[in-house]
This record gives C-alpha cells, structure tokens and sequence, in this order.
C-alpha cells in the first residue's frame, strides 16, 4: 500500500475514532484505532486517541503506554501529559501523576488547569505547600476554578487549613 493511502487511512481513523469519542463512545474508538494497529502506533495523535479511548473506559493501566508513545513521537503536548498524569492518579501513583503535570507545566506556564491538577494532586500527598502555591496559581490564572474547589474530593487533607481557606476564598465548607 502507497504512504498516500495508509496516509489517508490513518487521517479517516483518526476522525472516526474522534467522532465515536465525541458522542460518547469510547469502545467504538478504541475498536476503529485497535483495526489500524501498527500504523496508528506511529502516529502521535493516534496513540494520543488510543490512550483517550482507554481512559475514557477506565481502563487506566493500558491507556499509559499509548500515552507514553505519543509524547516519544511530540513531547510538548499538554494534552496528552494531563492525560497521562490522569491515569497515573488512578492507577495510584501520584509521584509519577506530580511528574507528568509538572512536564506540562514547563511547556504551557499560563493554563490554569494543569496548576489546578497539580495542586490536587500535591494535596493528595499532603505536601500543604506545593498544593496552596499551585492552586494560588492556578486561581490567579482563571478565578473560574473557585467554583470547583468545593466538591474536589481531592483537597480533603486541607479543608481545616486556614491558609488554603483564604486562597480558596471561603470560610466553611
């Protein structure tokens, strides 16, 4: 088969697997990618939809690898880190979640999610410092993550602290 051709199936793959995404539909992603195999493992975009596909089916574990093989083929996509640091959370391992977000972090500074993430997964360690300066930051980006901070499970270990109430912009939970 041409390049053109495998080219312009990987390119109709691609959308396919985005459109079953978008609705909803993550086993029909995951099956239109997995029909593809070889040619959409290199294809950053494609592991990229491979990982989303099994993430999105908490499937965790797998969706790293073709996580991990989308950023070898484009290692500045903050997507694809949050994505990442995402599964790693799940999978318990929130050292490597911090790492992945952090990579994210030096490519896009001003995205306030990514600092937002990381303030949660820093909370999750209890490391109080590093969690109330990334969620300042975060805020300070984009106050709209005030709306949030309520119902994130993930800040627990710091409800009673009287800083993270002051940078949260609240008194009582």
């Amino acid at each position: 088969m041409t390049t053109y051709l495998l080219r312009e199936r990987l390119l109709r793959t691609r959308r396919e697997a985005e459109g079953y995404l978008e609705l909803g539909m993550p086993e029909h992603a995951l099956h239109s990618l997995q029909r593809r195999g070889k040619v959409v493992h290199a294809d950053a975009r494609g592991c990229y939809l491979l990982g989303e596909s099994l993430r999105e089916l908490r499937r965790y574990r797998e969706a790293i690898f073709p996580l991990k093989r989308s950023l070898e083929l484009i290692p500045d996509d903050i997507h694809v880190w949050m994505a990442l640091g995402w599964c790693y959370k799940r999978t318990g391992d929130v050292a490597r979640a911090i790492d992945a977000l952090e990579q994210a972090v030096e490519i896009e500074p001003g995205e306030a999610i990514l600092h937002y993430n990381l303030a949660c997964y820093w909370s999750l360690v209890r490391d109080r410092r590093q969690s109330l300066r990334c969620l300042s930051r975060a805020l300070n980006i984009d106050g709209n993550f005030r709306d949030f901070i309520a119902s994130e499970s993930d800040f627990d270990p710091l409800r009673n602290d009287p800083l993270f109430k002051n940078i949260a912009g609240v008194g009582e939970f």
